[in-house]
């Protein structure tokens, strides 16, 4: 038999009352990524690779293209530093929240 678990929060100074259930118990909890991974939101395949490891790379410039759900997304750096990992190539299939390449910043 599965426990109940209620909770109580205030939105906008009125009080409710809430069943946490077993998926939100159970949920994966969030870390901070590291400013420097570059990590997919969507599976899809990598279609062109700009980079490679040990370059040096400026904030915003075209690291990679990236084709999910027949768009091609244009994947950027998000901060100035050196590639020291790729995890990439062109042709690939790649899942959600795959780590695409590590830049540490500058």
């Amino acid at each position: 038999m599965e426990k109940n678990e209620y909770v109580d929060f205030v939105v906008t100074a009125r009080k409710y009352k809430t069943l946490l259930t077993n998926k939100y118990l159970a949920r994966e909890v969030w870390q901070k990524p590291f400013p420097g991974d570059v990590i997919s939101k969507l599976p899809g395949t990598i279609i062109r690779v700009d980079v490679e490891q040990g370059q040096e790379v400026k904030a915003g410039e075209l690291l990679l293209i990236h084709e999910a759900m027949k768009m091609q997304n244009r994947i950027v750096a998000p901060v100035s530093g050196v590639i020291v990992v790729m995890h990439v190539q062109e042709g690939e299939k790649i899942s959600k929240n795959h780590l695409m390449l590590k830049i540490e910043p500058k």
